[in-house]
């Protein structure tokens, strides 16, 4: 599952979730070890708590499951912010497969710039 919201997909990161997570029972989804701080924030907008980034990924696209499983996930799980929480909901752990930041999804109106020279400044791979 991709979607056009992260038009920069590079061919490594699609080729590495394939041989990482395209025969596996679960299935795997690209993402990104957090590298920044983390807090989390009151109603007021101060400091509840930082949260320990230890163990965090950033969730991307494409993320990669079997067709059945998926389905099943689908139809059984309510609202989801992805596949993969659909999946884990089933009580199953879907494979991290490391990407990059270049994988950005196009959110605010920076991102498509940033989307823009990263295309266009990609070398063939």
């Amino acid at each position: 599952v991709h979607d056009a919201a992260r038009p920069c997909l590079a061919r490594r990161h699609l080729l590495a979730l394939l041989a990482e997570a395209g025969e596996d029972e679960v299935g795997g989804i690209l993402a990104v070890p957090l590298a920044d701080t983390l807090k989390r924030g009151a109603e007021d907008g101060r400091i509840l708590a930082t949260v320990p980034r230890e163990g965090l990924w950033a969730a991307q696209t494409p993320q990669m499951f079997r067709y059945g499983l998926l389905c099943r996930a689908a139809a059984q799980c309510g609202e989801v912010t992805d596949e993969a929480a659909a999946v884990e909901a089933l009580g199953l752990r879907p494979k991290l497969v490391a990407s990059d930041a270049t994988n950005l999804k196009v959110t605010w109106p920076l991102d498509l710039a940033l989307a823009g020279w990263i295309l266009a400044n990609r070398k063939e791979e």
